[in-house]
């Protein structure tokens, strides 16, 4: 009796170590690291994002050509400082907006800047400004030189600035008149027009090849009076600027533009 009685009671214990408890059956509970709960580790730092896609220059479709002198060629009249900064600044940034145009306009990409400033009234009012001041700037530097290297006026040019104006000083009145009165920025012109000699100035980066300029005719003489081309060394005389600048006129280049004008006959005018 007492055998069967134990028997019973070892078969009690090991069916209740074999029941379920609340959460499934017993087993070992993992024991926690020393030094209490296992904490997290530290997050990990974003990933940097790409950097941006580098946009490529504009393909150089017009290309700027370099000063036919050095920059400091044209002192004491016009400083070096000013050259750099104007024709590495200024007449840069013409060609490079023009570029960027051409890089979204096949039409633009196609023309010559000739082309662009002739038919400027069909133009957008961006390709109208950076045609015109490279043009501009370019005929600019070409119609400058060293003092005493510029020579003189041909027999040709004289004579029809006789007809035209009297004489050269009355030329020279007019056209500093033109430069000063123009309000804002622009640009004095000697021009030819129908056979003749003409003063005329125009707004912005405007000349008179434009099909929609005032006056229209062939520029064989001009000068720049935005502010860039004088104020570092003249402040705000630009009349003593437009005094001081005949003394750098290249009349050399001034006689051949003449001549050129004569034999390709009367400009188309308005």
């Amino acid at each position: 009796m007492f055998r069967l009685i134990a028997t019973l009671a070892v078969a009690g214990v090991v069916a209740a170590c074999a029941q379920p408890g609340p959460t499934g059956p017993m087993s070992a509970k993992p024991m926690p690291p020393a030094g209490g709960p296992m904490a997290p580790g530290p997050m990990a730092a974003p990933a940097a994002p790409p950097p941006p896609p580098v946009t490529p220059p504009a393909a150089q479709v017009f290309r700027q050509a370099p000063l036919p002198y050095a920059a400091d060629a044209l002192e004491p009249v016009i400083d070096k400082a000013t050259m750099e900064i104007h024709h590495g600044r200024h007449h840069k940034a013409y060609y490079d907006a023009l570029n960027n145009a051409a890089a979204s306009s096949p039409e633009v990409a196609r023309s010559s800047v000739e082309q662009l400033v002739a038919t400027a009234s069909r133009q957008t009012l961006v390709v109208r400004n950076n045609a015109g001041g490279a043009w501009n700037h370019a005929f600019f530097w070409n119609i400058m030189a060293p003092v005493g290297q510029g020579g003189a006026p041909s027999p040709a040019l004289m004579a029809r600035v006789q007809a035209d104006f009297g004489s050269m000083d009355n030329l020279m009145r007019q056209f500093n008149q033109a430069g000063a009165s123009r309000f804002g920025s622009g640009w004095a012109w000697l021009i030819v027009r129908d056979g003749k000699l003409a003063v005329t100035s125009t707004p912005n980066q405007d000349n008179p090849l434009m099909d929609l300029a005032e006056v229209r005719g062939t520029p064989i003489l001009g000068n720049d009076v935005w502010e860039h081309a004088y104020y570092l060394k003249y402040q705000n005389r630009r009349a003593d600027y437009l005094a001081a600048w005949w003394q750098v006129v290249n009349w050399n280049e001034v006689n051949r533009r003449f001549a050129a004008s004569a034999a390709a006959g009367p400009a188309t005018a308005r």
